[in-house]
């Protein structure tokens, strides 16, 4: 490889990817779900209430930054257990819009592997395109 070349990514043909809407990526080990403020108040819009009401009920300050908050279990706050469904689904934060395609699941064939083997609809259904891919891992960084 010449300086300035860039090297070829292995999913330069594509991955698989349709949501089964088993709600998996919404429950499991604590972590972080961040949000900036314009999800913030499209959030806060979706359940009604003025974005400081809603930050102060929703939402976690950690350091400079909101992440929102989660049951003990690590289920996200929004998350509806008995529908197994995203109670705020269409003002969902970017970085949930952007799963699986995030660096962490990217680095390598292995990684993808195992999203795969996490996420029944990794690996499955529609094929992403690269540049389709590319623009959801930009937009986030996990």
């Amino acid at each position: 490889m010449t300086k300035g070349e860039t090297p070829e990514l292995w999913y330069k043909d594509g991955l698989k990817f349709s949501c089964s809407g088993c709600g998996d990526c919404c429950t499991g080990a604590p972590g972080f779900v961040w949000i900036d403020q314009s999800e913030s108040q499209a959030m806060a819009d979706a359940v009604g209430l003025p974005q400081e009401e809603f930050e102060d009920q929703y939402t976690r300050k950690i350091g400079a930054r909101r992440s929102l908050k989660e049951f003990s279990n690590g289920d996200c706050v929004f998350f509806d257990n008995q529908t197994r469904k995203c109670e705020v689904y269409d003002a969902r934060p970017r970085q949930c819009k952007t799963w699986p395609f995030w660096d962490s699941n990217l680095r390598t064939p292995e990684d993808w592997e195992r999203t795969c083997e996490e996420c029944p609809g990794s690996g499955t259904g529609k094929l992403h395109q690269l540049n389709e891919i590319e623009d959801r891992r930009k937009s986030v960084k996990i």
